[in-house]
């Protein structure tokens, strides 16, 4: 008989004492392990058994990051069906991990001398989901300490090879007072043991379970409700479980979701998601939604405050309407009088979708209470796609206080509004009927700022008349090859054309030898915009007075 050659055979087994541990007698289909010495090496068992042609027990693993060999079949022989063609290998079971328990794996974590990385690994999620570093005693009060863990309030086990609660009662006098965990990429699954853990931790508040496969069988489940944050990313769950939580988690306020292929909201007992009565932050970024429809779901749970729906497949936004039918348009239920969908969302995050017309936009504006808004990476926001620069964007969202993760100040927002009007006051024609169509908020903020139609007095003509469109601009030099040239102002007609101020630049800045490429620097926009069109003028690229505009040189 031969000896396969496999990734198992390639690599060594990890020594005794080593934080993985080596416990992998009686393997079973299903299980979650890792390999051994390397606690990022994670994979399903999918076959224990023969090979044929090789003499021994082989373990089949389906590696989560596809890291693997074959599809599930060897020479011609189907032993199970692997995730993709080269996700799977034959391992020998020494070569295995099936985990370590929680107390286990904290006592290599904090009872010996941690590593550079380990340390990096000590955070927490924020409400943005952004890790934060935490402080627990300092490594001189922990280390080598045991007994002062009952001290600790945040511990970050992830990587660790845990797969079990271990023995009922020792978590709870151990770690009495842990209100912040972390089990990133584990070997838990079964949420019987999740459970069990939780259990023995009654000050327990933030649970981070990420990157751990979790089993779709969720019956059973006890009542935890001093979670409040539970963060299920990248754990292949589906809507329909988180249904089935909802029960044992009366009290959680946030719930991240991020990467778990979610196409859709699917409640268990109606059209309208219901429950969840404390939640107020739902993270599903990184998902396959698509339809705006699912989302409407979400609409009647009344303490939601922000929804992060950033790098989804959505093409459209809108708002119901509910003032005199008994159903949504989409023949959802309809909300009570005494509520309006989504009533207190403050923030909704919709960055990196396929929103393309601006009647999403404008829909916004519906939505009682929303002040902070992300549209950046989608087409509409993209000036270069189509789309419409930051300032028609803040002109057109009246309630907005931050756009794309920058404050809106009063100033910009004056600025933004008076120069959308006369933007579409150059555009449009008497069709009253169309600017409101096309343009809902233009008579609104035309009569606010106080802006009039700009008609010539008769027999004007030459300078007199173009001074009435006169706007100041800054030209700031950027160009490496020019050198360092002082910012002039110049006062133009607003309907000069990109072309024209290009030629003129090249005589400002005595750069005859160049062909300038020219951006309009926007306040709270991190990336200036191009102006790529030679025939446009700078109002049609919302120039308007006091913008500064950039000159590059086009390479």
């Amino acid at each position: 008989m031969r000896k396969m050659q496999s990734s198992g055979d390639t690599e060594k087994p990890i020594s005794s004492g080593s934080k993985s541990g080596s416990n992998s007698a009686d393997l079973l289909v299903g299980q979650r392990v890792h390999f051994a010495g390397d606690t990022r090496r994670i994979g399903t068992v999918k076959y224990v058994g023969g090979v044929e042609g090789y003499e021994g027990k082989w373990v089949g693993v389906d590696w989560d990051n596809g890291d693997g060999k074959h599809d599930g079949s060897h020479n011609g022989v189907r032993y199970f069906e692997a995730q993709g063609p080269k996700t799977a290998s034959f391992v020998r079971p020494h070569n295995l991990s099936s985990g370590i328990p929680l107390l286990k794996a904290l006592e290599i974590r904090y009872h010996g001398e941690s590593t550079k990385e380990e340390e990096d690994e000590m955070y927490v999620l924020s409400a943005t989901n952004k890790r934060v570093s935490i402080q627990l005693l300092g490594k001189d009060k922990i280390q080598n300490k045991l007994s002062r863990f009952e001290e600790l309030t945040s511990a970050s086990l992830a990587y660790f090879g845990v797969s079990s609660a271990g023995p009922q009662g020792h978590i709870n006098t151990t770690i009495p007072r842990l209100k912040e965990l972390d089990l990133t990429g584990n070997l838990l699954s079964d949420w019987r043991e999740i459970a069990a853990i939780c259990k023995e931790l009654p000050a327990l508040i933030t649970l981070n379970l990420s990157y751990d496969i979790m089993s779709h069988n969720i019956s059973g489940m006890p009542l935890l409700n001093h979670i409040k944050v539970l963060v299920l990313n990248h754990t292949g769950i589906s809507w329909k479980q988180v249904e089935m939580l909802k029960d044992s988690l009366p009290l959680v306020e946030e719930l991240h979701l991020m990467g778990n292929k979610l196409r859709e909201i699917a409640p268990l007992s109606s059209d309208i998601v219901h429950g969840f009565d404390y939640l107020r932050l739902l993270n599903l970024e990184n998902n396959f939604i698509v339809a705006w429809d699912e989302i409407l779901k979400l609409s009647q749970l009344k303490r939601l405050e922000q929804l992060f729906l950033n790098n989804n497949c959505i093409g459209r936004i809108w708002y119901p309407d509910h003032n005199s039918s008994s159903e949504t348009p989409n023949g959802h239920e309809l909300l009570g009088e005494s509520f309006r969908p989504f009533q207190n969302l403050r923030c909704l995050l919709v960055g990196g979708n396929k929103i393309e017309d601006l009647a999403s936009i404008d829909s916004l504006n519906f939505f009682p209470n929303l002040l902070d808004i992300r549209l950046s990476e989608n087409p509409i926001a993209d000036p270069g796609k189509g789309g419409v620069p930051r300032f028609v964007l803040i002109a057109r969202l009246a309630k907005v206080e931050t756009l794309n993760g920058s404050q809106v100040s009063p100033r910009e927002r004056k600025d933004s509004e008076i120069r959308y009007v006369r933007l579409v006051m150059s555009k449009s024609h008497d069709n009253a009927e169309e600017i409101k169509k096309l343009h809902p908020r233009f008579a609104e903020l035309k009569s606010f700022h106080g802006i009039e139609d700009q008609k010539a007095a008769s027999g004007a003509t030459g300078p007199q008349k173009m001074a009435s469109g006169l706007i100041s601009i800054t030209l700031k030099c950027v160009a490496a090859s020019i050198g360092e040239k002082a910012p002039l102002t110049k006062k133009l007609p607003a309907t000069t054309t990109v072309g024209k101020l290009k030629i003129l630049c090249e005589s400002f800045f005595k750069i005859k030898s160049i062909k300038p490429k020219l951006f309009l620097r926007e306040e709270g926009s991190p990336f200036p915009t191009l102006l790529d069109d030679d025939m446009a003028s700078l109002i049609d690229f919302g120039v308007g007075n006091e913008s500064t505009i950039l000159v590059d040189e086009d390479c």
